[in-house]
């Protein structure tokens, strides 16, 4: 029991570092899925047909297929057909990694998009457009924020399923954390101990990212938002 607790306090540095990278992979891959799925969302809801038929092949492509096919197909297959096509390219792990969480985050979080936005009520469109406010504007100041609190708990899902999917790009060398648990039981042939205090850490992760979208769920919630108002009024007149 002390030799394995030991084997696991050795190993913690690499795990840490592992995490960091993990936890940075799963924030840049989100954010950049976020922008991408919201894009996609809109096109989604175009009332051009062979638009939203684009959108809908995409969406279905990245969420029908396995995400560990999609990070072989652009980590080895689309440099190799660039090269066959005469441009000279290869993307490091970290581009592939990034490339392929984000666009298939963005597949995901698109339907969550497009799901907020049409929960708004269609009477807000309409009075907002009544003050003379475009579909742009309209779409930007009055439906995206109230439809933004609402896709809070789902973005939160996504986020947590994304950094446990980071783990998949292991398997082309990418030293996040799975990776630096292989790497240490390579060195230690300790795999149980090690994997356990890898899972330990995967968990620890997930525990404080669903605890930050709770909190982030409250503060944004109009009656929170009421109350902390209140409070404050009685604080500065007391």
């Amino acid at each position: 029991m002390q030799r394995s607790l030991e084997v696991i306090l050795n190993a913690l540095p690499s795990l840490y570092l592992g995490a960091i990278t993990t936890l940075q992979l799963t924030i840049v891959s989100i954010l950049l899925g976020l922008v991408l799925g919201s894009v996609l969302a809109i096109l989604r809801l175009s009332p051009s047909r062979l638009v939203r038929l684009g959108a809908i092949a995409y969406i279905d492509f990245f969420r029908g297929t396995p995400l560990l096919a999609q990070l072989f197909m652009i980590y080895f297959g689309l440099p190799s057909l660039l090269q066959g096509m005469g441009i000279g390219l290869k993307f490091n792990q970290w581009t592939a990694a990034i490339l392929t969480l984000s666009l298939n985050g963005a597949a995901y979080i698109a339907e969550i998009v497009r799901a907020g936005i049409q929960s708004i009520e269609l009477g807000q469109r309409e009075a907002s457009q009544s003050l003379g406010l475009g579909p742009l504007q309209t779409l930007r100041y009055v439906v995206f924020p109230q439809a933004f609190r609402r896709m809070i708990p789902p973005l939160g899902n996504e986020f947590i399923s994304r950094l446990k999917d980071t783990s998949l790009v292991a398997v082309i060398g990418f030293e996040e954390l799975l990776r630096r648990g292989q790497l240490v039981v390579a060195q230690t042939y300790r795999a149980f101990e090690i994997y356990f205090a890898v899972a330990l850490v995967y968990l620890l992760l997930t525990l404080l990212s669903s605890q930050f979208f709770s909190f982030l769920e409250r503060w944004m919630n109009p009656v929170e938002k009421l109350k902390r108002q209140a409070l404050r009024v009685h604080e500065q007149e007391s």
